[in-house]
């Protein structure tokens, strides 16, 4: 299975839709940018990564809802 290319990454996506850079973006969630940099590049976000960048930018609201009650009757 072929990696996506880095600028169809929906994090960098949504950074650049929001107009800020790595540091800016990043920081919000408590990830350095080189961190978040290696998330745009090709590296699977953690699920609690993915989590909080939901819960701070509101991206896939009604999908976070569904994950925490999934995780509720886990």
């Amino acid at each position: 299975m072929a990696k996506k290319a880095a600028s169809d990454n929906p994090m960098r996506l949504l950074r650049k839709k929001l107009g800020m850079n790595q540091v800016e973006f990043w920081a919000r969630v408590g990830v350095t940018q080189s961190g978040g940099s290696r998330y745009e590049t090709g590296r699977n976000l953690s699920r609690p990564i993915e989590l909080l960048v939901a819960l701070v930018y509101g991206k896939n609201g009604e999908s976070l809802l569904t994950k925490l009650r999934r995780n509720a009757h886990a």
